[in-house]
């Protein structure tokens, strides 16, 4: 009997030895009492056998569940987290320089979240991008113009991420503040020539545009119905860099991405409405496009590192990077 209560008693402490928390304690104390009681002969072998196997039992459960809730669920929350850092492999995406801030921004948030994942991005502009994921070199094509029907014919897909407005930009000693969108047209088809004929000084217009593969050129000469009609003074290959020419140069137009703006330069009104968020959700600002994040084949049939970027793009923490970078949900 003696050497029976010593391994019960070894038992219990090997139990509770594992799990230094005071709760347990309790538990313990009851063991020893049990063991004295069978000792002294208070107590049938029977029930303290019963006692012995509720007390293990319970001391098992309080184990196996970490015996608080809270630990409980702080473990729930590592499963989570382990969830996200576990997902490996790579994402490509090139395409559309319009979109470089907001693509550095989630490219950065997205990486830290899931650092299992190589995310990396290139700007060569829209037709580059929506070509080379058609070619299957990457797996994103970054367009700042919806797609054509020929490119969805080869198996392209939309993905809108964004909704992103056009802005129409002068330099900052250009005294004109509106512009209709039929003068506008004018003046990038060639018929306006002179910055008087809008309300202006007598001065020569400058006309700046982007080059032919450019997503924003795209956009804005099929808004205005001037597809291969425009007269360009010069064409630039980067939304940075036609910010820098018409911020230099006097008399220049030209047109960006809102995202970009800065006080470099002056912002037009078209119709009397400015380019702004709000403008742009109500559809009384009309020089708007989308961002596209195409892919070949539908996001599902994506890498699950693919999958995961568009998950993490329709998340709250997502859509904060879109209206932090100046973009509207598409949502």
């Amino acid at each position: 009997m003696v050497v029976f209560l010593d391994q019960v008693n070894t038992l219990a402490t090997a139990i509770f030895r594992s799990r230094e928390r005071s709760e347990h304690y309790g538990l313990r104390l009851s063991l020893d009492h049990l063991s004295v009681l069978v000792k002294k002969g208070e107590i049938k072998m029977k029930k303290f056998v019963s006692g012995l196997l509720t007390a293990v039992l319970l001391a098992t459960t309080l184990v196996g569940c970490g015996g608080t809730a809270d630990s409980s669920s702080q473990g729930e929350g590592a499963t989570a987290s382990a969830d996200s850092s576990n997902i490996t492999g790579t994402v490509t995406m090139n395409g559309s320089t319009s979109m470089e801030k907001f693509a550095n921004a989630l490219d950065e948030a997205f990486m830290a979240k899931y650092p299992g994942i190589q995310a990396t991005v290139q700007f060569t502009g829209s037709g580059a991008g929506i070509e080379a994921v058609a070619n299957g070199t990457v797996d994103i094509g970054n367009s700042s113009r919806a797609l054509k029907d020929e490119e969805k014919a080869k198996g392209l897909v939309e993905n809108v991420v964004a909704i992103d407005g056009i802005a129409v930009v002068v330099d900052k000693a250009n005294a004109v503040e509106d512009i209709t969108k039929d003068q506008l047209a004018q003046v990038y088809s060639g018929q306006i020539t002179n910055w008087k004929d809008l309300g202006g000084s007598d001065q020569q217009i400058v006309v700046i545009g982007r080059e032919a593969s450019s997503g924003t050129r795209g956009a804005f000469e099929e808004l205005l119905k001037l597809e291969d009609k425009c007269k360009y003074a010069q064409e630039i290959d980067s939304t940075g860099a036609v910010m820098a020419k018409v911020a230099a140069t006097p008399g220049a137009i030209g047109y960006v991405s809102l995202d970009v703006i800065d006080d470099t330069v002056h912002t037009l009104k078209i119709d009397g409405v400015e380019p702004t968020e709000e403008n742009i959700k109500a559809g009384s600002y009309t020089l708007q496009r989308p961002f596209v994040m195409a892919t070949k084949g539908e996001i599902s049939e994506q890498s699950e590192a693919v999958q995961e970027l568009f998950n993490y793009i329709n998340s709250d923490e997502g859509q904060q990077i879109v209206s932090k970078v100046g973009l509207i949900s598409a949502k």
